[in-house]
């Protein structure tokens, strides 16, 4: 089962040779070439999500009963339909209102959001949960009561996890030990399969390639899974990259089928 993180950089005129509608096409090959069953991404604003949907009929975005909205950015799932059966799902916000939209608190710079699915393997004719996140950036004590809402919304579930996100902090940080500790049972699947904690494990690089910052882009999975492989994805065509972000894959299957 193939899981993908990636995280698109939302549509920014400042971006310059960077700009969304030079890489668009580029972000679509690097997700056809290595066909996730279940990718989750993040800063994707409307207008990016809907490209994504026609350009990879392949794939059915889940968008819960989310309205239009051109002005926010939302992490958000993707499975592919020749591997995945969705039967239910929803959002809600990381605050102490989550299902107020737009709400946040403590000091969060943005709103934040949780996009979950309940869905079905149909390979491994398992039932799981998949979800989506993308942390603050600014805020370190919301990060950490983001991180604790969606440890505690995860330790509830009775069907296995998995959890793919752009968390803005660091292996180790008050968000990583509560969200990998016994309660939540997810591991993380870069320490599964005994990744080096060095500078090249870091996901973001600002478009250069370097990568720089940490490592922020995870995948968390139910220990239920066996993590078969792991890796930093550094493609580029032509020297242009598909974000600012490497997007990042695991391939984990069930320890016990049912």
């Amino acid at each position: 089962m193939l899981l993908m993180t990636f995280n698109l950089r939302f549509e920014n005129d400042t971006d310059g040779d960077n700009h969304w509608r030079f890489r668009r096409d580029v972000v679509v090959d690097v997700i056809r070439r290595y066909q996730p069953d279940i990718l989750g991404t993040q800063e994707g604003k409307w207008t990016q999500l809907n490209y994504l949907r026609e350009q990879l009929p392949e794939y059915a975005a889940f968008l819960a009963e989310r309205v239009p909205d051109e002005t926010i950015q939302c992490p958000t799932l993707f499975f592919r339909r020749e591997a995945i059966e969705v039967e239910s799902g929803g959002d809600f916000w990381l605050s102490t209102t989550p299902n107020q939209h737009l709400s946040k608190d403590w000091d969060s710079a943005f709103p934040r959001m949780l996009s979950f699915a309940a869905i079905r393997h149909k390979k491994f004719a398992c039932k799981l949960m998949a979800a989506v996140t993308h942390l603050d950036h600014v805020g370190v004590i919301a990060r950490h009561e983001q991180a604790k809402i969606i440890g505690n919304w995860a330790g509830k579930q009775t069907r296995p996890v998995v959890l793919l996100g752009d968390f803005n902090d660091a292996p180790g940080s008050d968000a990583h030990v509560l969200l990998t500790g016994p309660a939540t049972r997810l591991q993380d699947t870069w320490k599964a399969v005994k990744g080096t904690e060095d500078a090249g494990s870091y996901t973001h690089h600002g478009f250069t390639g370097r990568p720089a910052v940490s490592r922020m882009d995870w995948i968390l999975v139910d220990n239920a899974f066996t993590v078969n492989n792991a890796c930093i994805l550094q493609d580029s065509f032509n020297g242009r990259f598909p974000s600012d972000h490497f997007p990042y894959m695991a391939d984990i299957e069930p320890k016990e089928n049912p």
